[in-house]
């Protein structure tokens, strides 16, 4: 079981990267340029290896504070949100790819900080 929360782990941090790199795909591909899906994506690695997380818990032995791992959804929900809602522009906003990139900055110091 220990390898299947590493495995998880190492994929959910994958999908943080994912989430990070986009904003300098974003930022290459310039301002006019639309939404890169890669958005939706890091988004769903990162939910699914989350809730997987979670899930197996009870089985690892973990503890998990409940108050931070609905926070850190919301935010990734909230990502994912704005990530689809203006997936199909021909022109991404230009404040959309810092406020992603913030909001995935904000989720990875919860992670880290929240004790």
């Amino acid at each position: 079981m220990e390898f299947v929360r590493l495995l998880l782990v190492f994929l959910h941090l994958l999908g943080m990267a994912m989430l990070v790199a986009m904003f300098f795909v974003q930022n290459r591909a310039g301002k006019d340029a639309p939404l890169n899906k890669g958005w939706l994506h890091g988004v769903g690695l990162q939910l699914i290896t989350g809730v997987a997380l979670y899930a197996i818990a009870p089985l690892t032995d973990a503890d998990y504070n409940h108050m931070k791992l609905g926070i850190k959804t919301l935010v990734l929900v909230v990502i994912g949100g704005l990530a689809a809602a203006n997936l199909n522009k021909p022109k991404a906003p230009s404040w959309l790819p810092q406020t992603l990139v913030g909001l995935v900055v904000v989720n990875v110091g919860l992670a880290v900080f929240w004790q």
